[in-house]
């Protein structure tokens, strides 16, 4: 008698829940919710961290006095979007962006893991679309221009033009070198455009146990940056929230102290993440 009260106790339990699931909207959202809570999004592993190591056995363990520690898998965060923009006049593309959210830098190619420099101190300094209007005349120009090349380019009044430069000094985002104007980062690389090659495949993890990395910047930072970057055509379509899988490989030293070192697991090269 206490099976069969069992079983139509279950039985009512699976009913119910069936009939929430399709006729209860906020059941369903509320259950969606908790599942996705349970995994994340990344980019696939092609290395495992037992490969790295014994491929860089000989740059990173000098002698046998030298040990390898456990390594550690961890998470960083980007942010993957769905993007259209002018590449001309005369037509529009639409591409994939991905950018860090611990570096404030964009992702140019997942297979190299080639990234732009100058973005994050750009985004540090809450840079305005006038900003990367003379940030764009100095990439276009080498690096460095004169104020009278300025004026030209730009065909505003002098004391807008001279408004614009004080702005970017004052920010630190150019400097004055000589009669000329230029950059104000360490082998900038800003003159790309807003799309990423992205050749990595996305899987999901279960978030259980999983070390993720603390986000920097938020999603309405690097959303905002990359309107007033890439100008007014340049627009985002939707987002995702993305994960690179890095391995935390230590060493010890024959002292007893520890070395630390980082491997994007996409391709098996050194990285230097934060």
């Amino acid at each position: 008698m206490r099976l069969i009260f069992s079983l139509l106790t279950f039985a009512s339990l699976g009913f119910g829940g069936w009939y929430a699931w399709e006729n209860v909207p906020q059941v369903r959202e509320a259950a969606q919710k908790t599942l996705s809570k349970s995994e994340f999004c990344t980019l696939e592993i092609r290395y495992t961290a037992e490969e790295i190591m014994r491929t860089n056995k000989d740059n990173l363990l000098k002698n046998s006095g030298y040990n390898y520690l456990e390594p550690e898998l961890l998470y960083y965060p980007y942010l993957l979007m769905d993007v259209k923009y002018s590449k001309d006049r005369s037509s529009t593309c639409e591409g994939t962006l991905l950018w860090g959210l611990t570096d404030g830098e964009m992702v140019i190619d997942t297979a190299s893991w080639d990234k732009t420099h100058g973005f994050e101190d750009c985004l540090l300094s809450k840079a305005n679309k006038n900003d990367f209007k003379v940030i764009k005349a100095l990439v276009e120009n080498g690096g460095a221009v004169d104020r009278e090349k300025l004026y030209q380019r730009f065909k505003v009044d002098y004391d807008i033009l001279d408004d614009w430069i004080d702005d970017c000094r004052e920010k630190k985002l150019i400097v004055i070198s000589g009669n000329k104007f230029r950059l104000h980062f360490e082998n900038p690389h800003l003159e790309i455009q807003p799309v990423t090659h992205l050749d990595q495949a996305l899987v999901s993890q279960p978030a259980k146990y999983s070390a993720k990395v603390k986000k920097r910047y938020s999603l309405s930072q690097i959303k905002k940056l990359t309107v007033v970057a890439f100008g007014g055509d340049f627009a985002i379509r939707k987002t995702q929230e993305v994960f690179l899988p890095v391995y935390r490989i230590g060493i010890q030293n024959p002292d007893g102290s520890t070395r630390t070192v980082y491997y994007n697991s996409l391709n098996g090269k050194s990285i230097s993440p934060r």
